[in-house]
Formats: C-alpha cells, structure tokens, sequence
C-alpha cells in the first residue's frame, strides 16, 4: 500500500543571482523560473556554473546577490534542511555503515516520524526504483545503478517539493545510463514533482527534459524546450553545444536566396527557420548532419566530394568537402558512398545564428 505522499511540486524562481569564489565570478546575475511539476534541466561545459547554481536552489550555497523563490516565498536564506528538497549527488553518498533501509530512512528518522510509518514509506520509494527487498543489504552488496537507485529512493521518501540531481548517472557506463535516465523521468511524472537535473550529457538532456537551459562563464545562453534549443539555438555557443552543426557564412542577397559564392552553395530563403525576418546582408546559417539530403533533379543547393566516411552502427557520417576546402559533417542511414565520390546536396532546413556567446 503506498502511504499518503504531502509533496506540492514547488515552482522556483531565480532572480539576479549572482556568485563569486575568490576572485572567480561563477554566476552572473542569473534570471530564470522553473515551473511546479516540470523536469528542467542545466546543461553547459565544466566550470560554467550549473552546478554551483543548483547547489544555491538546494541551499548548500548562499548567493552573493539576488533572491531565491520557491512558490514565490523567499527562501534565500534558509538552510537545505527547511527547503523540503530531496538532493541526489554524483557519487551516490550513502552511508557504507547503514543498511539500505536505514539510508533511505535517515530523513525520515531526523523528521521524527513513526516507526510504522518509516517502514510504510521505505517500502513504498524503494518499490518506486524497483529495488524490492533489498531493505537489509549494504551499499557494497549492491551494483553502482543499484545503489544510485537507493539514492533516489532516499531523496524521494521524504515527499520533497523539489528533486535536485547533480549529474546522477555520470559514474554509470553507457547502457545502464540510458535505462536509468528513463526511470528517473517516469518517476517524476509518476509522482508529479519538480525536478532541476544538472547534466553534461546533451543527449540525456534533449530526451528527458521539458526544458533546458544552457550555460556558459556563468551565464544563461538560452532557455527553451529541446525542440527549440535544438532547432532554433539563439547563438553559436548553443549550436556548437547541442549537438553537432555545421556552419556557414555567406550573404542574404534581395531576391531571396542565401548564398556562399566560395563554396558555390546558394539555398532559398524558404528553408530557413530563423526566427523573424531575415534582412539582406551577412548572415551565418546552420545546418545539422541529418539535414542535408542527397539533392533530386531542380533541388540542388551545393555540391561537394566526400572525403572522409565512417561507420557507427545505424548511422552512417560522412565528411564533404566544398568547393572552397569548407567541410560539412552528413548523417544518413543509408550508405551508397565511397570516400572519393562527388554528391550533389539539398538543405533540407537551416537556421540563421548569431555568432559568439552572451558574454562575449
């Protein structure tokens, strides 16, 4: 029987936080409000402060300027233990010295509850991440995913407000990585809950995420929905992040058309999907891997000779080379070529970028 949970998915709302270690400025006066019930998540490279940002929501930090929210209460200044989060950390942090049950306990125990409820609850959470009996085991009789599991069982018994997760499944190897990012996000749509995931896994961030922001020196680049971030990046930093994407620059011409005279590339306007008008003058266009397609009779929008092809699985890459030595990176999952053949090429769409970062 699953006992009455007494979560409230918690909104959060960030307002010019700000944060500096030394003489480091890690977080730049950050804006930013997370929905009740959404999975959100921070992605960017090492040191662009995702972390440190999350730890601020959780409260193991305190910002050197700027407030934060939960349900538009300011809770800037209180302690982890007073937010009602539930934390689950890289490196899993259970207690080598507990049992399973006792670790997954331990916040229930410091809350005072009773003991039949403890027992209720413990059930209930590890029953949620399919660990099943496994209440009277060590951590070291368990796998890395196993215990990581344990971990979120002990973040989620507590019925917390908000699920934070700094980088989870980072230790775990690929295939079990995959399996468990899944879980993690049927478990938060299960329970209704707010989730703020940190990861530097693009893919893990596009698969599970309502929504993502993307940050750099401490700064957001872009908040969006993987779709939108994907698709329709706002500069060549979120681009070059998410995902692979290829790059280039020529001029918008008054008939219409975009065009790159040196590597003999000329596209219509109506393949873009730029946000706004696109004016003529010099322009930066992108355009991902699987977007290019072999060119058919009346479509053809450059021309090249493939000059590198690798094999990975259900998809086949190749490298083309444009007239100009410009190299464009395709993904298809056919493979009728050879290094050495030449292939004429269509846009299937493309995106008009700003260049540089926000911080720039």
């Amino acid at each position: 029987m699953r006992p009455t949970t007494e979560n409230r998915a918690a909104g959060v709302g960030i307002e010019q936080v700000s944060k500096v270690f030394g003489k480091t400025r890690v977080l730049n006066s950050v804006n930013l409000q997370i929905e009740p019930e959404e999975f959100f998540t921070i992605i960017g490279p090492s040191g662009c402060g995702k972390t440190t940002l999350l730890r601020i929501i959780s409260g193991f930090y305190e910002p050197d300027g700027g407030k934060v929210y939960f349900n538009k209460q300011d809770v800037t200044s209180l302690p982890p233990w007073e937010r009602n989060i539930g934390f689950v950390f890289q490196n899993y942090a259970l207690w080598p010295n507990m049992s399973i049950f006792e670790n997954v306990a331990y916040g229930l125990r410091i809350r005072k509850k009773p003991l039949d409820y403890i027992k209720q609850k413990v059930k209930w959470a590890l029953d949620i991440v399919d660990l099943p009996g496994v209440e009277d085991k060590n951590p070291s009789q368990l796998s890395g995913g196993m215990q990581q599991r344990v971990a979120i069982a002990r973040a989620i018994v507590i019925d917390p407000d908000l699920l934070l997760l700094d980088e989870p499944l980072s230790n775990l190897d690929a295939k079990l990585r995959i399996s468990l990012r899944k879980h993690i996000r049927e478990i938060q749509r299960n329970l209704g809950i707010t989730a703020v995931y940190v990861t530097h896994d693009q893919e893990e961030a596009l698969e599970i995420s309502d929504r993502i922001a993307i940050m750099n020196k401490g700064d957001l680049q872009q908040v969006g929905t993987p779709k939108e971030v994907y698709e329709q990046p706002a500069n060549h930093f979120v681009a070059n992040f998410v995902g692979e994407a290829n790059f280039l620059t020529g001029e918008v011409t008054g008939d219409g058309m975009f065009v790159v005279p040196s590597a003999q590339v000329k596209v219509p306007l109506s393949v873009l999907q730029a946000n706004g008008t696109v004016t003529p003058g010099k322009a930066t266009m992108m355009v991902r891997p699987e977007m290019i397609r072999a060119a058919e009779e009346g479509e053809h929008h450059a021309s090249g000779r493939i000059v590198r092809r690798y094999y990975v699985g259900n998809l086949k890459k190749y490298v083309i080379e444009l007239a100009d030595k410009t190299t464009l990176s395709w993904e298809m999952f056919e493979d009728p070529y050879q290094e050495g053949d030449q292939v004429s090429l269509k846009f299937a769409a493309m995106c008009q970028i700003k260049d540089g970062v926000k911080n720039d």
